[in-house]
């Protein structure tokens, strides 16, 4: 079975939509990351950092779904990392109404030894910092790493963000950061001013409205699934990034043709967590609906069309 290395946050979140509230909730990068990648026959572990005040049932939780947690430090007498944050009715924007970075501000990655030789790494979003420091402890050079970023990394740790920019095979941004990082207003002209940092292939995720794979002169666009109801968009772009990384692992297949599968993967297993708050949909979902619902993106893409010569 092939190895799935993650790295991130896993979190309490409190959140606020226009369809309710939440107190503190299981959330975090890695979290959705792993919850995502378990739908795929592949061995993951998450590395990340908790405080004491974490509760061992969601230790359980991720066990029961199969992901390694021994990598996830815990801090006695420590307080994890906490995020609140409120959207606006459209659900595309929102603000950040309290930030404690608690054990986070100290966190020191530590991978495991059974995981330093692992196939794909997903480096969720997090400081470039210890994302590097994941990097410099693998023994062997991974067949594919992903990185997540967002626009604060951008604005307080640019140098450091472009040094593991330069070492990753995939980085996945929404629109606004890519524009931000390239300084490009065109998608297609950020995503080839990306390239040039390093990444060979560059996914632009675009929300409600689906995905963007760039890879040289090639595009591909993945639609969102038009839902009835969305309650909640947090970690919307994790669970996407972890079914990404999931399949690619799981396929061993890392052409641009696979990576199209991949980003299908990836938007399908999006649409589920967004249903339902935190992560509550992603722990009850099964493999069924997962099937089901990749027949509907299959019939919301296909068509037929007779060209003219």
């Amino acid at each position: 079975m092939n190895k799935l290395l993650i790295v991130g946050t896993v979190a309490f979140d409190a959140i606020e939509t226009p369809f309710g509230k939440t107190d503190k909730i299981l959330g975090g990068a890695a979290t959705y990351i792993g919850l995502s990648a378990s739908f795929f026959n592949v061995k993951s572990a998450i590395v990340s950092v908790v405080g004491e005040d974490f509760p061992q049932e969601y230790i359980d939780m991720l066990n029961n779904k199969g992901i390694d947690t021994t990598a996830i430090e815990v801090v006695p007498g420590g307080k994890t990392f906490f995020w609140s944050g409120r959207y606006h009715n459209d659900l595309n924007s929102r603000d950040t109404l309290d930030t404690q970075l608690n054990v986070l501000a100290d966190f020191q990655p530590k991978v495991p030894a059974n995981f330093t030789d692992a196939d794909v790494v997903m480096l969720g979003n997090l400081h470039p910092i210890v994302q590097s420091s994941v990097l410099n402890q693998l023994t062997a050079t991974p067949k594919l790493v992903v990185l997540d970023t967002m626009n604060f990394w951008m604005d307080c740790a640019l140098p450091e963000l472009m040094d593991v920019i330069k070492r990753v095979d995939v980085i996945t941004i929404n629109d606004e950061e890519a524009r931000q990082l390239s300084g490009e207003y065109s998608l297609v002209k950020a995503a080839a001013k990306i390239h040039t940092m390093g990444p060979k292939y560059v996914v632009i995720k675009k929300g409600e409205h689906g995905a963007l794979l760039f890879h040289d002169k090639n595009v591909f666009f993945a639609p969102a699934l038009p839902l009835e109801e969305v309650f909640d968009p947090t970690g919307a772009g994790d669970t996407f990034a972890g079914g990404f990384s999931g399949y690619i692992a799981q396929s061993e297949n890392i052409s641009f043709g696979n990576m199209k599968n991949a980003i299908i993967y990836g938007s399908n297993l999006a649409s589920f967590c967004v249903e339902k708050f935190g992560t509550e949909r992603m722990e009850k979902l099964q493999k069924d609906e997962v099937t089901n619902r990749l027949q509907q993106f299959k019939a919301l893409t296909q068509f037929e069309i007779e060209l003219e010569e």
